[in-house]
C-alpha cells in the first residue's frame, strides 16, 4: 500500500495497536487533535511529517509505519500479512536485535527500508524468519553475528604475559584475562612474552583460523623501537625481503616514524605468522628491537585501550571480521577437510 508516494506498512488493525489502552497514545505524546474526529488511526495512514509534541514521528506516518504483529501465539500472520513469510526459525528483527545491532523496532524499520539481506538477498517484508545457525544476515552490507554464543574480546597484552592459557613453567599467562568470562576463550595467534599490544580472544574457531593463518593475508601492524638510526636504504631492504634461517621474508609495508639519538621508531606491517618474525627481521638488518607493540590486527585497532585491559568488539568491528571470514569461507572448509 502506498501513501504520499511512500510505502506504508500495515493497513490493518493489529493486536499490538488495537489492544493498546486508550490513554497510551496520550502518554506517548500523540494527541487526538492530530487527525479528524472519527478517523481510525490504526487503519488510516497519517500524512508524512506529522509529529507529536516531542517532535517524534507519529505512529502511522511513513517515518514510523504501523508494524504488523508477528507475535501471534499460533505462529500465524496477522491480517494483511503474507502467510508464506511465516517459516520456521527466528524472526529476522529479533535476530538483529539479539545481535546488538539495533532495537527490535529499529530493526523492523531497517528491514522495511531494504537495508537488510539474508544470504545476499534483500528482505523488505516483515515476518521473514531465519535460522541463525545457517543463514547469513547483513545490515547495510555489514555481516551480523547471529550466533549469540560467540564472544569476541580485544586485549592489550602487557609485557611479561605469555600467550598461553596455562603456562607449564608457571609464568603469568592469559588465564587472568579470560577467567572473568563464562565462555571458554582462546587467543588468536600469539605475541611473545616481551611484546605487548593487540591480542584477540574468542571462542569462534572458524574466525580464529582465518585471522591467524598467513594464507588468508590478514595483516598485523607493529611499532618497534630499535637500536640505531634507521635509514631509507634499510627500509627498502625490509620491503624487498631478507633471508632468515627459516626462509626469505618481506614486509608488506614499512614506515620510519622517528630516528634520533641512536634510536628509531619503525612501523612494520606484514601478514606472516612466523615466530618472533618482526624481531628477527629487524635484527637481520642490524637494528635489534628494544620495545615492540602490535597496534593493529586486520581491521582491529588497539586505539587508547590501557595496557592489561580488555573490551568487547563493537558490532562494526565484528562485522568487518565476519566479512573477512565469509569471503574466505570455502577456503576454511577446504583446509579443515584436508
Amino acid at each position: 500500500m502506498w501513501h504520499n508516494g511512500r510505502r506504508y506498512v500495515g493497513g490493518t488493525t493489529t493486536a499490538r495497536n488495537a489492544d493498546r489502552p486508550r490513554g497510551a497514545d496520550q502518554r506517548a505524546g500523540a494527541r487526538r487533535s492530530d487527525g479528524p474526529r472519527g478517523v481510525d488511526r490504526n487503519t488510516t495512514p497519517r500524512p508524512a511529517g506529522a509529529r507529536d509534541e516531542h517532535g517524534q514521528p507519529l505512529e502511522g506516518t511513513p517515518e514510523r509505519p504501523i508494524i504488523p504483529d508477528w507475535d501471534a501465539p499460533d505462529a500465524t500472520a496477522t491480517a494483511g500479512a503474507e502467510p508464506s513469510l511465516q517459516a520456521d526459525g527466528e524472526r529476522l528483527q529479533k535476530v538483529i536485535a539479539a545481535a546488538g545491532v539495533a532495537s527490535r523496532r529499529v530493526a523492523e524499520n531497517l528491514i522495511v527500508e531494504g537495508r537488510v539481506t539474508v544470504n545476499g538477498t534483500v528482505v523488505e517484508e516483515l515476518g521473514r524468519r531465519v535460522d541463525p545457525d545457517v543463514d547469513e544476515v547483513a545490515v547495510d552490507g555489514v555481516p551480523v553475528q547471529t550466533d549469540t554464543s560467540k564472544r569476541y574480546v580485544l586485549l592489550n597484552k602487557p609485557v611479561g604475559i605469555v600467550s598461553s592459557l596455562q603456562d607449564e613453567r608457571g609464568r603469568r599467562d592469559l588465564s587472568e584475562f579470560v577467567d572473568r568470562y563464562e565462555e571458554r576463550l582462546f587467543n588468536v595467534g600469539r605475541l611473545d612474552a616481551e611484546t605487548s599490544g593487540l591480542l584477540v580472544l574468542t571462542n569462534d574457531g572458524d574466525l580464529a583460523h582465518v585471522l591467524a593463518h598467513p594464507s588468508f593475508g590478514v595483516t598485523k601492524t607493529y611499532i618497534a623501537k630499535v637500536e640505531g638510526n634507521v635509514n631509507p636504504a634499510t627500509v627498502q631492504r625490509l620491503l624487498d625481503g631478507v633471508e632468515l634461517e627459516d626462509g626469505p621474508i618481506a614486509a608488506d609495508k614499512v614506515r620510519l616514524l622517528e630516528s634520533a639519538r641512536g634510536e628509531s621508531l619503525v612501523e612494520v606491517t606484514l601478514h606472516s605468522g612466523r615466530n618472533r618474525i618482526v624481531r628477527r627481521m629487524l635484527d637481520e638488518v642490524g637494528h635489534p628491537v628494544l620495545e615492540l607493540v602490535r597496534r593493529s590486527f586486520g581491521p582491529l585497532q588497539l586505539g587508547n585501550l590501557p595496557i592489561g585491559k580488555t573490551r568487547e568488539l563493537t558490532t562494526v568491528e565484528l562485522g568487518k571480521l565476519l566479512a573477512i571470514a565469509r569471503d574466505h569461507g570455502p577456503e576454511v572448509v577446504a583446509q579443515t577437510d584436508e
